[in-house]
């Protein structure tokens, strides 16, 4: 959930057309960078190496996979706060470079897997495909339709923690999650960035572009990142 602090800026809700068509354009601009950052971190990982080693230390022990969450919600936590601070724009763009360098981090595992133990190579590229139709068609509907949704906020840190508890309790018990799940987690992550994308219109300030495009990106992320287990699990079903 974005950590809104004090800034300076208009509401974006109550901004000019041109103050508000700046704002739109510059938090775009950075999830675009962002998401082109996330790539190239995460091929530099998988072909300097490291990913192997990290997949294997991931898959060590269930505590080795607790850890790595409990390390990504911290770095997350912290990230969201710098990303939205009135200090600095350094601070800003260190918190969303952090988030960035974190989620590249825990999701190259998930990546390299993809890239050579999926059954169907095509995995990524689809997944990707989709995960842009998906974020295209949320963010049609948020500036179309102009209405705040605010009140998914209860909805989805509850969602949240019943997810959280569903993974640990894979962990704790040894069960596997399953298409169900993961299908259920890309309806979530939908719901988050239609969330995000709201609250860049209704919340925002017009000089918080940089916190607006952490939001969009962990949304986009946390939606990539299930609709690539979904199709790994289909594809491993066939």
């Amino acid at each position: 959930m974005a950590y809104l602090d004090m800034n300076s800026g208009t509401l974006v809700a109550n901004a000019s057309e041109t103050e508000r068509a700046g704002f739109i354009r510059r938090t775009y601009l950075h999830l675009g960078g962002a998401i082109a950052a996330y790539a190239a971190l995460t091929t530099l990982l998988i072909q300097s190496g490291v990913a192997k080693p990290l997949m294997q230390l991931m898959q060590g022990s269930m505590w080795s996979w607790v850890i790595v969450m409990a390390l990504f919600m911290g770095a997350s936590y912290f990230a969201d706060k710098w990303a939205h601070s009135a200090i600095s724009k350094e601070m800003q763009y260190a918190g969303l470079g952090m988030y960035v360098a974190a989620f590249s981090l825990i999701s190259t595992p998930l990546i390299y897997g993809a890239l050579n133990f999926a059954p169907n190579p095509n995995v990524l590229p689809s997944a990707a495909l989709l995960t842009l139709m998906l974020a295209g068609g949320i963010t049609f509907t948020a500036f179309t339709t102009r209405k705040n949704f605010s009140f998914l906020a209860p909805f989805i840190t509850v969602g949240s923690f019943i997810a959280l508890g569903v993974i640990l309790a894979s962990m704790l018990f040894g069960f596997t999650l399953g298409l169900v799940f993961f299908g259920v987690m890309i309806v979530f992550a939908g719901a988050v960035m239609l969330y995000q994308t709201s609250q860049m219109i209704h919340e925002y300030h017009t000089d918080q572009h940089v916190g607006a495009s952490l939001g969009l990106f962990s949304s986009v992320g946390l939606m990539f990142w299930y609709i690539v287990q979904f199709m790994m699990s289909l594809t491993g079903n066939d």
